[in-house]
C-alpha cells in the first residue's frame, strides 16, 4: 500500500512537469523523513512503553536486557529497513544508484544488527553471572570469542557487499592466509584452549586468591578473559597475566584454604638453650597452679614416682625427670586446644626443630578458624603474645641476638 502510494506520488510529480530526477530526490527526501519519524516513534513511544513494562515486571532478565541496551540498539534497525525499502522502490529506474543506496542500507543493518547481538551476548553473560555456578565456567572467554566471531563475520559481510561477491567466495580464499591468521590470533587461540582447560580442571575461578611470583601477582582474580586474567593485588594494583600462562607456568591457588575453613599458622620461637633444665620442687609447685597442666602433672608425677621406686640411684642421669621445655610444649598444646580461635578439626602440633646457633626452635603448627587476613593476623599475634609472656613462668628465655644496648650494658659493667 505504501509502495503504491509512493509510485502514485512519483507519477503525479512527473505529470506536473517535475523532472524525473528531481521527483526521485523529492521522494528520497520523503523516505528519509519517514525513516526519521519511524525512529522517533520507536524511541519515544515503543521504547518508553518497553521501559515501563521492564520497570513493572518482577523478572530479572528484562532488567538486564534493558541495562545492556538490547532493546535500544534493536530499535535502530527499523530506520535501516525503511531506507532499504525506499531505495528499492524509488530508484527502480536507476539501477546503479539503487545498488549503492541498497548497499549503504545493508551495511547499516549489518552493523546495527551486530551491535544488537553483542548487547544480547553481554546480557546473557550478565544473567549467567548471577548463578552460583558461573565462576566454574569460562564465561568471559566464551563472550569474547563470540564477539570476535561476530566481528569477523561482519567484516566478511561488509567486504562482500562492497565488492559485490558472495561471502562463501571470500571464505574460500582464506586457506592461503591460514598461517597469517594463526600468527595474528595466536594469543586468542591459546587463550581459548587455556580457558577451556582452566574451566574443565577447575584450576582457577573469579574470586580465587592466587599467587604467581613470575608476574608479581598476589591477590584476587577479578576476570578470566580470552587472552588475559586480571588479578587485583593486595596493594590494590592490577596485574594482567596471559591466560595460557596459567597452564604453562605454576601458580598457587589459595581456594583450598578458603574452602577448608582454616588458615595455617606456622611459626617458631627460639629458646635459649642455657635456660633449659630439670623441674625442681619450687618450679613444680608453681606449675601446679596452672589449670591446663594440672591433670598432666598429676599423671606424670605418679608415673615418675613409680619409676623412681625401682631405680637404684637418685641421680637425675639415671632416671626420667620432667624438664621445663617438655612441660612448656605440653602447655602450648593444651593452650591451643582450649583456644576457640584455633580450628579443632585440623592438624595441631607443637614440636622441636633441629637446634641452631640461634637456640632451640619450638614450632607451633595449627590452623586459625578465621580466614580473613586481619582476623588471622590478630589471632596469630595473640597466640605468640601469650607464648612470649608465659616463658618466664617456666624459667625459659627466648633467644635474642645482642643489640647495641646489650653491648653497652656489658661495657659499663666491666668498667
Amino acid at each position: 500500500m505504501i509502495e503504491q502510494l509512493f509510485r502514485d506520488l512519483q507519477a503525479a510529480l512527473i505529470n506536473q512537469g517535475v523532472p524525473s530526477v528531481l521527483a526521485m530526490f523529492v521522494l528520497l527526501g520523503l523516505v528519509i523523513v519517514f525513516g526519521i519519524v519511524v525512529d522517533w516513534l520507536t524511541r519515544r513511544v515503543v521504547l518508553l512503553w518497553v521501559q515501563q513494562k521492564v520497570i513493572d515486571s518482577r523478572m530479572q532478565w528484562d532488567d538486564v536486557l534493558w541495562r545492556h541496551k538490547v532493546f535500544q540498539r534493536a530499535a535502530h534497525l527499523l530506520p535501516g529497513v525503511v531506507f532499504y525499502w525506499g531505495a528499492e522502490v524509488i530508484f527502480a529506474d536507476f539501477p546503479n544508484l539503487q545498488a549503492i543506496l541498497a548497499k549503504a542500507a545493508i551495511l547499516y543493518l549489518v552493523i546495527m544488527g551486530s551491535l544488537s547481538v553483542m548487547s544480547l551476548i553481554n546480557a546473557a553473560t550478565a544473567l549467567a553471572d548471577l548463578r552460583d555456578s558461573a565462576n566454574k565456567l569460562p564465561l568471559r572467554s566464551l563472550q569474547q570469542l563470540l564477539k570476535l566471531l561476530i566481528v569477523i563475520a561482519v567484516a566478511v559481510t561488509i567486504l562482500s557487499v562492497v565488492i559485490d561477491q558472495n561471502p562463501a567466495y571470500l571464505l574460500s580464499g582464506l586457506g592461503a592466509f591460514t598461517a597469517i591468521l594463526l600468527l595474528v590470533f595466536r594469543d586468542t587461540l591459546l587463550g581459548l584452549v587455556a580457558g577451556v582447560q582452566l574451566s574443565v580442571n577447575d584450576m582457577v575461578r573469579r574470586g580465587d586468591w592466587i599467587e604467581m611470583s613470575k608476574y608479581g601477582a598476589d591477590g584476587d582474580v577479578t576476570d578470566v578473559g580470552l587472552t588475559t586474567v586480571k588479578v587485583r593485588n593486595w596493594d590494590k594494583t592490577i596485574t594482567t597475566i596471559p591466560t595460557y600462562a596459567l597452564i604453562t607456568d605454576s601458580f598457587k591457588n589459595w581456594r583450598g584454604m578458603q574452602e577448608s575453613g582454616g588458615r595455617r599458622i606456622k611459626r617458631s620461637l627460639h629458646i635459649d638453650v642455657s635456660s633449659i633444665r630439670f623441674i625442681d620442687d619450687a618450679l613444680m609447685a608453681q606449675l601446679r597452679s596452672v589449670e591446663l597442666l594440672q591433670s598432666y602433672l598429676e599423671s606424670m608425677s605418679t608415673e615418675l614416682a613409680q619409676q623412681s621406686e625401682s631405680s637404684l640411684s637418685s641421680s637425675p642421669v639415671n632416671g626420667r625427670r620432667l624438664t621445663n621445655i617438655g612441660v612448656f610444649r605440653t602447655y602450648l598444646q593444651a593452650y591451643l586446644r582450649a583456644n576457640h580461635n584455633v580450628h579443632e578439626g585440623m592438624t595441631l602440633l607443637v614440636r622441636q626443630l633441629a637446634p641452631t646457633d640461634k637456640g632451640l626452635p619450638i614450632e607451633i603448627y595449627c590452623f586459625s578458624a578465621e580466614l580473613q587476613w586481619a582476623d588471622y593476623e590478630a589471632i596469630q599475634a595473640d597466640i605468640f603474645d601469650h607464648v612470649f609472656a608465659i616463658l618466664s613462668n617456666f624459667d625459659l628465655r627466648a633467644f635474642q641476638a645482642p643489640s647495641g644496648a646489650d653491648v653497652g650494658r656489658l661495657t659499663q659493667q666491666k668498667a
